[in-house]
């Protein structure tokens, strides 16, 4: 990797600990369970400044910033595909983690990558080899098959793990995901179609295991607060028949259509090919609002005109634009979406060793301290894990409109 000057900026978004007190939230449906939790008693907010000196392990800033810190040393491993098919997006996230690096304030912050190669043996090789060498917690690895591999080495060092993944199967007590998740997706935008007056829905969502998750919440949510699920289309993968499906939904002549809404939990061409259909058949956007998950977070979705209007729930993309910026200064290219994840990770690690050698004299990786619901705050907005450890993300509602998303409710500052 190219070794480039990072420009020093104040810090930006970092993590830290939420101020004020805040309730649990309740996620809804039949995806998984849902506990809540007591809150933890809120704590002082930790400033992250500069760090001093470079790493061995990493590409560091050759500006040395006056501040000097006193925090011991901290061993943390960064798992990740800085090798084979997916090593362009493995840099990028590095790079991600070394922005946060140079801002946390802490010299002796010592990042250890570690390359999987994008596979299950090879990561399981990493994770072993950098507890070996002292690691105290794990960030990463990025794919499912990655982190189903590394749970059973991380557990027998009782090593917790904050890991890269959307397969929130993965998730428990000791491995805690920070992978965009459509939980708090589906939350946001049901709630926020409702708050608006929209109480009768549609689903069209594809039979799957994601499908069958997002479906089963949306539902639970609508219903809980006074929604009515009036129309349901479920459908196997590649079926074309979700085209008479959907053309059974046409309203008669002269009649308005009997839903305000309709959920739509697909991404990719899936996503015109429906919007469309509903078009054609008298259920227009202008009548029928579109509603999807954080799978519409996608440029070419912002153009489709059928789905003009729609709401989906996302971190607020004005918050990424300025990560963005950040990024293309310090290193001249523009990040791959999950950069933001790896930043995220390692200032919150660079926190809770802070906070664990200011209260005990020893950084703290453990499950409380990982699960402090008053949440902490990152470059795609606040955020939580949840006891099963699964994470939980205040979220903006974004619009679809002329080929831009637009935000329309920005993200809560607290749960």
């Amino acid at each position: 990797m190219t070794n480039r000057k990072l420009i020093p900026l104040l810090p930006l978004l970092l993590i830290v600990l939420i101020v004020s007190a805040c309730a649990p939230m309740t996620q809804t449906g039949n995806t998984g369970p849902w506990g809540q939790q007591t809150p933890t008693p809120p704590s002082e907010p930790v400033s992250i400044d500069p760090p001093t000196r470079e790493t061995t392990q990493v590409t560091t800033p050759s500006k040395k910033p006056p501040r000097q810190d006193t925090y011991p040393a901290v061993n943390v491993a960064l798992l990740l595909p800085l090798s084979g098919q997916h090593a362009t997006l493995g840099q990028s996230m590095l790079q991600g983690a070394q922005l946060a690096l140079f801002e946390m304030g802490y010299s002796k912050f010592n990042l250890m990558p570690r390359d999987t190669q994008g596979t299950a043996l090879g990561a399981s090789n990493a994770a072993a080899t950098a507890i070996n060498e002292g690691a105290q917690i794990i960030l990463g690895p990025l794919f499912a098959d990655s982190v189903r591999a590394v749970k059973p080495v991380a557990k027998q060092s009782n090593i917790n793990i904050i890991a890269f993944s959307t397969d929130w199967t993965l998730a428990d007590n000791s491995t805690f995901l920070m992978g965009f998740m459509p939980f708090s997706q589906v939350d946001r935008v049901a709630k926020y179609a409702l708050q608006k007056g929209i109480v009768n829905f549609g689903l069209i969502a594809p039979s799957d295991t994601y499908g069958n998750a997002v479906a089963g919440q949306f539902n639970d949510v609508v219903l809980k607060n006074g929604g009515q699920m009036t129309k349901s289309i479920r459908y196997a993968a590649n079926d074309a028949g979700v085209i008479q499906q959907i053309a059974a939904w046409k309203p008669a002549s002269g009649t308005q259509p009997d839903i305000q809404a309709v959920f739509m939990p697909v991404g990719g061409s899936a996503t015109d090919m429906i919007a469309s259909t509903l078009s054609y058949n008298d259920l227009s956007p202008s009548a029928v609002r579109r509603l999807g998950t954080g799978l519409w977070d996608d440029p070419r979705i912002a153009n489709q005109p059928n789905l003009q209007g729609g709401w989906f729930a996302a971190p607020s993309p004005q918050m990424r634009r300025m990560f963005e910026q950040k990024y293309a200064s310090n290193y001249g290219t523009k990040p791959a979406r999950l950069a933001t994840l790896a930043y995220d990770a390692t200032a919150l690690a660079g926190v809770l060793a802070k906070n664990g050698f200011s209260q005990g004299g020893t950084p703290n990786y453990s499950f409380n301290a990982i699960t402090n619901q008053n949440g902490f705050s990152g470059t795609d907005g606040i955020f939580r894990f949840k006891s099963n450890g699964i994470i939980e993300r205040s979220l903006s509602i974004l619009e679809i409109r002329n080929g831009a998303f637009v935000e329309i409710d920005p993200a809560p500052r607290r749960f």
